[in-house]
């Protein structure tokens, strides 16, 4: 009922995305059974970011209005400091990415 994948333009190194495989702008607007799994896959994945990236926090943001699709955001991070970067925007480094993507695999 979810995808995961992390952003290619990330804020910060393990920047990734949840969202729900039923398009809908916002994520009120889910019905129950797809937002708990949305918010279920939000959870697992977070603490996999924690236990992999070995940071002591994980940021959740809920968005919607950048793209009409609702998506969670969990960023990774030491200091609150780092959440107000502006996202990377070069192009993205395939490579890091994937290698990174291997290691949160469940």
């Amino acid at each position: 009922m979810t995808y995961v994948f992390l952003d290619i333009h990330p804020v910060l190194p393990g920047h990734t995305l949840v969202i729900p495989k039923k398009p809908v702008e916002f994520v009120w607007d889910l019905d129950d059974t797809n937002y708990q799994a949305l918010m279920a896959t939000t959870k697992k994945v977070a603490q996999r970011l924690r236990a992999v990236t070995g940071l002591p926090y994980v940021h959740m943001r809920v968005v919607g209005t950048d793209v009409p699709h609702a998506h969670v955001h969990l960023m990774p991070f030491t200091k609150s400091t780092e959440l107000h970067q502006a996202p990377n925007a070069a192009e993205p480094d395939h490579e890091s990415l994937a290698a990174l993507a291997k290691k949160l695999m469940f």
